[in-house]
């Protein structure tokens, strides 16, 4: 039985990221859609994970790839259709895989009927009050209301122009200036997004992903970021309301329905605030992920992250990589093996194979901590990130919001490699040639689905065999979990009953823990040693014994 079966399927499955741009085309235009993963459904079905969590597919000028939303209740036609989609979450839930939708509550397009009309009404527009518009500062209002930076990088204010053709009040966009922030103080704003969770809910969809989480409610006061006072507006406590309304509308749902957050915190009683019985049920460790290649900073963020979560008893996750972050074959590969935006520059040296080791270890190492477990696509496959992306081709905002200096995420959202020996590897329909949104790497070759299968030194074959020990043992998923004696540099825990894991992040090669049988490992032992950078499962003797 899987772990997500012995309790809410949420408290421990592995969910799988689909961002659709990338995963598979189904029409042969070089662009993912939902035709492309309804014909991948079933090497997802192999490769055993529980639920699938979808990036944003709704009608999008992509100004932001997709996370700038037009109509919330539809779906763009570059990806497919609501019928195909209905199909999709039917074709899953027959394959035993939950669908998990991502929804973008913060900001919309400035393509969304409500911007539209709130910029064509004028100043009297009744539309401005769902969002923020605001006149500007000094004698001509030709200053912005505020100093706020934006989670891009730059101004967080533009200007508009009146239907007369004169300067107008200036709105508020926390991204970029095609995504207007909605006024959540408004109440059409929150019966609006009340009402997007029943329509998906409606469809059979397991769950919500809410995009920017914490970034909802604004002090309408807009005063400027100080050390002094409260942050204007990241994580504000008018934010929890919010998300009580939506865990009753998703409580009355059949079915264990599921809201999971994205919650950027650095505090841990902030973060877990967000997981009260009656308001979220999972939210992404940020933490984790960001951690670096240290037994003793993975084993701070481990403790930290399970004893917040315990008061509030909400299931953890653990999370490598995802559709916004530099994949972590990449960062695993370098001298800082930590993430975080501040420090994303171009041409930093990554060692490939070290990262991969890496990889590798940190792939059973989060697979068998209790909670859930994300799987961005591509990490199966060993993929690292493309930092070759030449400059005319990169799409994703923050590269030139930050003035070029953050070489922005386009690096981790390149199509998959599927099969063949030379792009497109199979991206596309049997036969299409079309070139895919992104380039992909040649040196992808090796990393295909298809190069990999069957292979059990590939990274594919790892992810398979240890999410099929995951579902065959008890003792993994939610539950607890105990540390066990171990050299400086190495992790070792036991989960209960009979498994234990050991992951060797020092220089030299250690002895393995007590056990009476191996079930995984991320590369070859050495007798009964245990290499660097290598972790492995192991089978124990019954506490008592």
């Amino acid at each position: 039985m899987s772990p997500a079966d012995s309790g809410p399927w949420w408290r421990g499955a592995v969910i799988y990221q689909v961002y659709p741009r990338s995963f598979a085309d189904g029409n042969g235009d070089g662009i993912g859609d939902v035709a492309g993963i309804r014909s991948r459904l079933g090497y997802l079905a192999t490769l055993g994970v529980d639920a699938i969590w979808f990036s944003p597919w709704y009608p999008s000028p992509m100004a932001d790839a997709g996370y700038d939303v037009a109509d919330y209740r539809d779906i763009d036609p570059v990806f497919g259709t609501l019928v195909e989609v209905e199909a999709l979450i039917a074709e899953a839930h027959a394959v035993g895989i939950r669908t998990i939708v991502d929804v973008v509550p913060n900001h919309c397009s400035d393509a969304h009927p409500w911007f539209r009309a709130a910029l064509a009404g004028g100043p009297d527009a009744p539309e401005r009050e769902l969002f923020w518009f605001r006149p500007g500062r000094g004698p001509d209002g030709d200053q912005r209301p505020t100093d706020w930076v934006g989670e891009f990088g730059g101004p967080t204010w533009t200007r508009t122009t009146d239907p007369d053709g004169r300067p107008g009040d200036w709105y508020l966009h926390l991204f970029a200036p095609e995504q207007p922030d909605f006024n959540w103080d408004h109440p059409r704003v929150r019966a609006e997004f009340e009402d997007v969770l029943r329509f998906w809910f409606d469809r059979g969809v397991d769950g919500i992903r809410i995009d920017s989480a914490g970034l909802l409610v604004k002090d309408a006061t807009l005063p400027e970021v100080t050390a002094d006072r409260p942050h204007p507006f990241h994580d504000l406590d008018g934010v929890h309301e919010i998300y009580r309304d939506w865990r009753r509308i998703a409580d009355a749902y059949p079915g264990e329905r599921a809201l999971i957050g994205e919650v950027w915190l650095p505090d841990r009683q902030r973060f877990a605030a967000y997981l009260r019985p009656d308001e979220l049920h999972a939210a992404f460790n940020f933490d984790f992920l960001g951690c670096a290649w240290d037994a003793a900073a993975l084993r701070e963020s481990i403790d930290g992250t399970l004893h917040a979560h315990a008061p509030v008893g909400a299931p953890a996750t653990w999370v490598l990589s995802n559709h916004d972050v530099t994949r972590h074959v990449t960062r695993y590969g370098r001298a800082d093996t930590t993430f975080s935006f501040a420090a994303k520059r171009e041409g930093i040296p990554t060692d490939l194979e070290l990262g991969t080791r890496r990889a590798r270890a940190a792939a059973l190492l989060s697979l068998s901590l209790p909670g859930a477990a994300y799987v961005y696509q591509g990490e199966e496959l060993g993929l690292w990130e493309v930092e070759d992306i030449p400059y005319e081709l990169r799409q994703d905002p923050m590269w030139e919001r930050s003035g070029r200096i953050d070489p922005g995420r386009d690096g981790c959202r390149v199509p998959l490699p599927w099969s063949g020996e030379s792009p497109p590897f199979g991206f596309g329909p049997d036969g299409a040639q079309a070139t895919p949104w992104l380039p992909q790497p040649a040196d992808w070759k090796d990393r295909t689905a298809d190069a990999q299968a069957g292979d059990d030194r590939s990274m594919l074959e790892l992810y398979r065999a240890a999410i099929a020990v995951r579902r065959a043992e008890p003792a993994l998923g939610d539950g607890p979990m105990a540390w066990l004696p171990a050299p400086d540099g190495v992790l070792a825990f036991r989960r209960d009953p009979g498994f234990a894991c050991a992951v060797n992040l020092s220089t030299v090669a250690v002895p393995l823990p007590p056990h009476t049988g191996r079930l995984l490992a991320s590369g070859p032992l050495d007798d009964d040693l245990l290499p660097p950078d290598t972790a492995v499962w192991l089978r124990t003797a019954p506490e008592s014994a």
